[in-house]
């Protein structure tokens, strides 16, 4: 089937590519001597999952509880919930299928307590990381405090859960504005997580392993020496924001949105397509860059990779997408009633978590679908 008899909006995988990106990643990883544990909530895929799998990734990391449970189901031996446990759901963490290992993080004596407490009710031992602010200020203990301290000595004590080591997320990588401005992020990241685990280990706290990673400082980082595993998860698709901050190109962008012109007015500046918020999301993307690309940007030559330029996609409404013209010249005679797009999307996370399925292309003709393994529990 060729790409332009399906019905849209529709979200299309570029196999060649995301072949690329998985093989590109999993080398580096090969490469600096560290385990690949890469996260899918990007993809929510089990076929990307078993490909991943198969070129040598260490387990996977996941967001949500449906998700650990979703890939268990799919076989997935060895998951990490790399989220701050709700203490809600100690229960179900002990209650997880004992043919596949969860590994959960906390940062807080609080969570800590209710995990530990379930653990003894169920009579089951969990895995436990501890999260590390590495300097996103966003969750993990402050590795020169004092919390950072007794929660490690805690968990290293504890006769309930295994202590697995700390973990941590460059996810401030995202402010930088070009290539060069990811690398201080990353090498920050990595420095932070090797300096706390040296000062744990000199006072007789031992740390298993140090997981770090974000797909911008996985993809620019060429020293991880004394890092255990990386947890990069967008680098299978890439996206729009990543070309902005200089993580890839965009012939490294393997998701698209395709949708179809459906209003177009004679003398006007814009035309709407069927592709709104609940097709690319309202991820504007890096604000702290400049963007004259508005929602999402189209291709005016996909072969060629080249964008189009004087438009962009300017409002999304659940359904509708506006795409303005500087000039009515720039579109006249052009996108018709019915005619296909294709858009590149700001943040491919969020894209294919509104989509059930993806159309899996090669030379615009559709080889395959896949499920997305999207919900809640």
């Amino acid at each position: 089937m060729h790409i332009d008899e399906l019905q849209t909006p529709a979200l299309l995988i570029d196999l060649d590519i995301l072949e690329r990106n998985l093989a590109t990643m999993q080398g580096k990883a090969d490469r600096l001597g560290v385990s690949l544990r890469p996260h899918i909530k990007t993809h929510k895929c089990n076929e990307i999952g078993r490909r991943q799998q198969a070129r040598g990734a260490k387990g996977i990391t996941v967001s949500t509880m449906y998700e650990a449970r979703a890939f268990a189901e799919e076989g997935f031996a060895d998951i990490t919930w790399a989220f701050p446990l709700p203490p809600v759901y100690a229960a179900s963490v002990v209650r997880f299928p004992e043919s596949s290992t969860l590994r959960v993080i906390v940062d807080s004596i609080e969570a800590k307590g209710h995990l530990e407490k379930a653990c003894r009710t169920a009579s089951r031992k969990i895995h436990v990381w501890l999260k590390v602010d590495c300097g996103y200020h966003r969750a993990g203990v402050d590795p020169k405090s004092l919390l950072a301290e007794e929660l490690a000595q805690s968990l290293v004590e504890s006769s309930v859960l295994e202590f697995d080591g700390i973990l941590s997320h460059s996810g401030h990588s995202y402010l930088a504005r070009r290539r060069e401005e990811i690398l201080p992020f990353a090498h920050g990241e990595r420095d932070t997580m090797l300096e706390f685990a040296e000062r744990m280990r000199l006072k007789g706290i031992t740390i298993p392993a140090i997981s770090i990673g974000s797909t911008p400082a996985m993809s620019v980082i060429e020293n991880l020496a004394g890092i255990t595993e990386i947890r990069p998860g967008n680098y299978a698709f890439y996206d729009y924001t990543q070309v902005m901050i200089g993580s890839c190109g965009v012939q490294d962008c393997a998701l698209t949105v395709l949708a179809s012109v459906i209003s177009h007015q004679p003398g006007a500046t814009h035309f709407v397509t069927d592709a709104g918020a609940l097709a690319l999301s309202k991820d504007p993307g890096p604000i702290h860059v400049k963007n004259q690309m508005g929602m999402g940007i189209l291709f005016e030559d996909y072969a060629r990779r080249r964008l189009v330029s004087h438009m962009q996609l300017t409002t999304l409404s659940q359904e509708h997408g506006t795409v303005t013209a500087d000039d009515p010249k720039f579109i006249e005679g052009k996108y018709r009633v019915g005619d296909r797009i294709r858009i590149l999307e700001h943040h491919s996370c969020l894209t294919a978590a509104l989509f059930d399925r993806y159309h899996i292309v090669k030379d615009n003709e559709v080889v395959d679908e896949w499920k997305i393994l999207r919900g809640r529990i």
